[in-house]
């Protein structure tokens, strides 16, 4: 037999096999956990976005304030080679 024969005769034996029995409120609680899951992802996603919202505006506010594109001004004039 090959590899394959002796998967197949494996899962025709599962299969044969009396399955066992399902509780009556099996789809009920995964309905329920499922609704949980999607409440739970819902605020995980909700809290992301107002945490990245705080973060963008706190770097805004930081580069009003601080203006990192302007070049510092200088410590020391420079040399006067004039009139």
């Amino acid at each position: 037999m090959s590899r394959h024969e002796d998967k197949e005769a494996a899962v025709r034996r599962l299969l044969d096999t009396p399955h066992p029995p399902v509780p009556g409120d099996l789809a009920g609680e995964a309905a329920e956990r499922g609704a949980r899951l999607l409440r739970r992802n819902r605020a995980v996603r909700r809290v992301a976005w107002t945490l990245f919202a705080l973060a963008v505006l706190a770097f805004v506010v930081w580069a009003s304030v601080a203006q990192p594109w302007e070049a510092p001004a200088a410590e020391t004039t420079p040399p006067f080679d004039g009139l």
